[in-house]
């Protein structure tokens, strides 16, 4: 003990232990601040591809998936329902699809796909965010006399041909959105992904 009675000693253990106990302390409020950086696995399962069967879709039929929490349209169009395309030209507001919404370079086309047959589109309309309904026949309908199969959205009227194509006169300004994919293998289409970023 010094001559003013302070044990140094003592001191400079409870100063140690101190600082031992604050340290744990330290480590056990920040693991789980760092871990809350770390995406859940649900977080990473929202980011990331889907895979979809494509082998069931009968020709002229349509399925629906999901991919970020949004429905996926994946339809198997016939040559007939192909054939159709070219005819539309002048009631599309955007026919040789120049203007560029999001979509992967090999939608630049009149089938806007990789595969002429299988078309995959976001299905979200392009206007306020509803979900077109699927009608594949071609006859006349109560929103559009000469229809040619396509998508319709109920809420608002916007009319999307077979190829996802906007129809003038429709509140949507844009196309339906082509979203990145790739064919696995013969039945199974990514969605989320393709050849350039795999």
């Amino acid at each position: 003990m010094s001559q003013d009675g302070v044990n140094k000693g003592r001191r400079t253990l409870l100063l140690g232990a101190t600082t031992a106990v604050g340290a744990v302390g330290a480590g056990f409020v920040a693991v789980p601040f760092v871990k809350s950086w770390v995406p859940s696995e649900r977080a990473k399962a929202a980011g990331a591809p889907a895979k979809v069967d494509i082998s069931k879709i009968e020709p002229g039929a349509m399925l629906t998936a999901e991919w970020r929490g949004k429905p996926v349209y994946v339809a198997r169009r016939t040559q007939e329902m192909l054939d159709v395309l070219p005819e539309l030209s002048d009631r599309l507001k955007d026919p040789d699809n120049s203007v560029k919404t999001q979509q992967p370079a090999y939608a630049d086309n009149i089938n806007r796909s990789r595969e002429p047959e299988l078309i995959v589109l976001l299905g979200v309309c392009t206007h306020l965010g509803c979900a077109p309904k699927y009608h594949a026949e071609v006859k006349p309908e109560p929103f559009d006399e000469n229809w040619k199969g396509g998508w319709f959205c109920p809420c608002h009227g916007s009319r999307f041909d077979l190829s996802g194509r906007v129809f003038k006169g429709s509140p949507a300004a844009t196309n339906l959105v082509v979203p990145p994919y790739m064919y696995e293998s013969d039945n199974v289409i990514v969605v989320g992904e393709d050849e350039e970023n795999a």
